[in-house]
């Protein structure tokens, strides 16, 4: 049985007829484009969201093993990967931090803590394992990250949860890789080659906002790259390749410097803008007015005349938008520097929502309980919930329990693969179907195991990381979704292809897991090394003293009268005493 659960709807597959930008067949289309946006989105928490998209376009083909040699806004480096590789889609995104739902709402585009990547490959592909493993090698040294300790031991095959977000009708997930480093750190040296991918760089833009030591000091900095092949017609004859380079932010109220509770741009990244993108068609800044109509929350200035609406997340939202590339925008000062001024706000609960925790006690066994929640008043919708665990959390499958309002709820749907010591994870993937207004607890039991010494991290007593659960869904939508994908709309709102009007896709993390395992006393070799160097350096010692010394026969020194009687003897020439 075969159930799917993604972007394009449940027990289908992408189709390949979807077009995913609005071309008139008639005009002719240059053949690489580059766009830019930025969406900010006061939270009802008092935060403020900030979600960069940079779209880059180019008709060709890496399919076919053409070698492409001119590059002019795609950067090579990424495209070289994809021939090489024979990639078909590519997905990583780096992470710092955790997306706090409940307080901010569904992000644009989830993604977990730590790194993240997914790749389908070409059904042209022999080895897949081997490319796998080489294609994480070089993306470890174009990100500069860790992803070069991606391998077997956390890498998996899922069955229903990544569909393919691009064109193409691929049934066969042996082509499929998934893995994640939940422990990841994400730093400067991360960020500054995902800039360089940027056709202009940080040196003009939206670009110039990215500075590091505003966006590091956040409660949430995501940065992705994904790669997909597009259709760039409605009648989908020609294709395209869509580098979309994404990067989302939260900034905390209680920022120092922010207990104004007044926002702008230049507090956000120490910066204002002067100008687009030279190379971008297209340069815009929306903000997020929807729940503000008449100003009752917050203050936006200086204000525009221009609005735009668009579908995200199954409602219908209105933004203001900037456009920079009219001069008109940056008035006479030619700077732009956009304030948010708070004057009330209140919270709501998304429609989707998950946890994860460890529970138990003792360093031998334990539970992992994962709860969902369907905050719908009364519409219930099935999720896709997948699970990796790392094999040294050896789970015992015949507990798993899943239970809605106190009552057993089945599974219509369950793939597991049992991991294998120190060569695969465990992997779980259910389709779970949520009663309204709800909470659904999934619990299993887990032994934990003894490890080899020479396989302990450096700092073993802080636990072991486990990946997030993935919690994919068609949520119902408030408002009738816009299935046609050939209309014109902002980046951010035409990136998981919608199939169906009444719902919407939405990917969910969990948090990850810190979990403790048995831990050897490692301060044992360093005591039993001095002490057997201790008694080596005694014994040894003493007996190469003795065996090498020299003993000579050492004379008393004579009186003072001997000597005194010895001088006069030698006086007179008479042998001393």
């Amino acid at each position: 049985m075969k159930v799917h659960i993604s972007a394009t709807g449940i027990h289908m597959e992408a189709d390949t007829s979807t077009p995913e930008t609005a071309v008139p067949s008639s005009v002719p289309q240059p053949k690489d484009d580059f766009q830019e946006e930025l969406v900010i989105r006061p939270l009802h928490s008092g935060d403020i969201y900030a979600s960069f998209q940079f779209r880059t376009l180019w008709e060709t083909d890496f399919m076919r093993g053409n070698k492409v040699s001119h590059y002019r806004l795609f950067p090579k480096s990424l495209g070289q990967v994809i021939s090489k590789f024979s990639v078909r889609e590519l997905h990583i995104s780096f992470t710092q931090g955790y997306w706090r739902t409940m307080q901010w709402g569904q992000p644009f585009l989830p993604s977990p803590p730590g790194a993240e990547l997914w790749v389908w490959f070409q059904d042209s592909v022999t080895d897949v394992d081997g490319t796998w493993k080489e294609l994480t090698n070089v993306l470890s040294g174009i990100f500069c990250a860790s992803l070069n300790f991606i391998d077997s031991t956390n890498t998996v095959q899922p069955s229903a949860s990544f569909k393919p977000l691009g064109i193409g009708n691929v049934t066969d997930h042996s082509f499929l890789r998934y893995a994640t480093l939940p422990r990841e750190i994400v730093c400067t040296e991360n960020l500054t080659p995902w800039k360089k991918l940027l056709p202009c760089g940080s040196k003009a833009g939206l670009a110039v906002l990215l500075k590091s030591e505003k966006l590091f000091h956040s409660s949430f900095h995501s940065q992705a790259v994904h790669i997909r092949p597009v259709c760039q017609d409605w009648q989908c004859k020609t294709t395209s390749w869509e580098l979309r380079q994404t990067l989302n932010v939260v900034f905390d109220l209680h920022t120092p410097g922010q207990g104004k509770r007044e926002w702008s741009l230049f507090k956000m990244f120490s910066r204002t803008l002067t100008e687009a993108c030279p190379l971008a068609s297209s340069s815009k800044i929306y903000i997020d007015i929807t729940d503000n109509p008449q100003g009752e929350q917050f203050e936006v200035s200086p204000a525009t005349p221009l609005l735009s609406q668009a579908m995200v997340l199954g409602d219908r939202r209105t933004f203001s938008v900037y456009d920079l590339t009219q001069q008109i925008t940056f008035g006479t000062v030619r700077s732009l520097n956009l304030l948010i001024r708070w004057k009330s706000r209140d919270m709501l609960r998304p429609l989707l929502h998950g946890e994860r925790y460890v529970a138990g006690y003792g360093l031998q066994t334990g539970e992992i309980h994962t709860l969902m929640y369907n905050n719908h008043p009364y519409r219930s919708f099935p999720v896709l919930l997948l699970d990796s665990v790392p094999w040294y959390l050896r789970l015992y499958i015949h507990t798993l329990t899943v239970a809605s309002k106190g009552k057993d709820n089945k599974p219509s749907y369950i793939h597991y693969q049992p991991s294998k010591d120190r060569v695969r994870p465990h992997l779980l993937e259910m389709l779970v179907q949520l009663p309204p207004n709800s909470v659904t607890e999934v619990t299993v039991q887990f032994e934990r195991a003894l490890l080899k010494w020479t396989e302990y991290t450096p700092d073993p007593n802080h636990g072991f990381y486990v990946g997030s659960s993935v919690i994919s869904s068609l949520v119902p939508s408030i408002v009738a979704m816009d299935t046609n994908s050939t209309r014109e709309q902002p980046l951010f709102s035409s990136f998981f292809p919608c199939k169906e009007e009444s719902s919407y896709f939405v990917r969910v993390y969990t948090e990850p897991l810190l979990v403790n395992l048995p831990t050897p006393d490692f301060s044992m070799p360093y005591n039993v090394i001095c002490l057997t160097c201790t008694v080596v350096a005694v014994g040894y010692g003493s007996l190469y003293n003795l065996l090498t010394r020299s003993f000579q026969i050492d004379e008393p020194s004579p009186g003072l009268a001997k000597r005194i009687a010895n001088i006069i003897r030698k006086m007179r020439g008479v042998p001393p005493l």
